[in-house]
């Protein structure tokens, strides 16, 4: 990738002036000067042989693959060693495209309504009885970006097929025990998908009223309540797909998604191979 930037950067950089924000153009510039001359250095000596190697200094930034691939590993390892001895079903929950295009001027308030959404929609269908009736956990990652580049907000979710039972009351017997979820189906579609939906746009909207998003260029017209309103009204009427399929938990899996989407492989349920 540095050679990437390196190399068509200033090309590139040129023909999308003003197209471009600061924040992205400190990125593309972490990356091209990561590990070179421009960042400084250190030497380091071999005791045994006096043998000298000069090491340019790393960039840092969360963006840059070179720098961030250590923690990746690091990361992975950690969440293999908390797998349990269950299936895993892998969710994608991702946003249309005209919630996209409002969440690029308000990444920090719709992301965080994305992932908050997504975990509580799991987690509560998953506590009804009518459904699976437990606790579950799950591990969520945030992708901005799709296949092609382009700005593509999603959840990527992991969850256990299965979860511990409600906490008994203090005279009850027992105690908490696990339920397993039936082979090949961790919960029903359909209720999935409207819940999601209602949940975030419901949060979307109250972050409006509360003064919480802005709109810019093609966007502005949005902050007139009207235009916001009409914006959303399709959205709430649209019949969302949503599908899924197990994977091992990675930070990253296969799937593509539209509105509250996990990868669709059945009509009807969460498929586990």
């Amino acid at each position: 990738m540095a050679d990437i930037f390196r190399r068509r950067g200033p090309a590139w950089r040129a023909s999308h002036a003003g197209h471009v924000s600061l924040g992205q153009l400190k990125v593309m510039s972490a990356i091209e000067r990561c590990r070179t001359e421009a960042l400084g250095g250190h030497v380091e000596r071999c005791e045994d042989c006096a043998h000298l190697r000069i090491c340019y200094n790393s960039c840092r930034n969360r963006h840059c693959p070179k720098c961030q691939a250590a923690a990746a590993k690091e990361w992975l390892t950690d969440r293999r060693a908390e797998l349990l001895p269950v299936p895993y079903f892998h969710v994608v929950f991702t946003l249309p495209g005209p919630i996209a295009d409002i969440t690029y001027h308000n990444k920090a308030v719709v992301y965080d309504l994305l992932l908050k959404a997504a975990a509580e929609t799991l987690i509560t269908i998953a506590a009804d009885p009518k459904h699976l009736g437990a606790r579950i956990g799950l591990t969520a990652v945030l992708h901005t970006w799709g296949a092609t580049l382009t700005h593509h907000p999603h959840a990527h979710i992991i969850v256990p097929g299965g979860g511990f039972s409600p906490k008994p009351a203090p005279a009850q017997a027992g105690g908490q025990y696990w339920i397993a979820c039936r082979p090949g189906f961790l919960l029903a579609v359909p209720v999935l998908s409207r819940l999601f939906r209602r949940l975030f746009l419901e949060r979307l909207t109250a972050a409006y009223h509360a003064g919480r998003l802005e709109f810019f260029a093609d966007q502005a017209a949005l902050a007139e309540p009207a235009a916001f309103a009409a914006r959303l009204a399709p959205l709430k009427r649209k019949r969302c797909r949503v599908g899924g399929d197990v994977a091992a938990p990675t930070p990253h899996g296969p799937g593509r998604a539209d509105f509250p989407h996990p990868v669709l492989h059945e009509r009807v349920s969460l498929v586990a191979a």
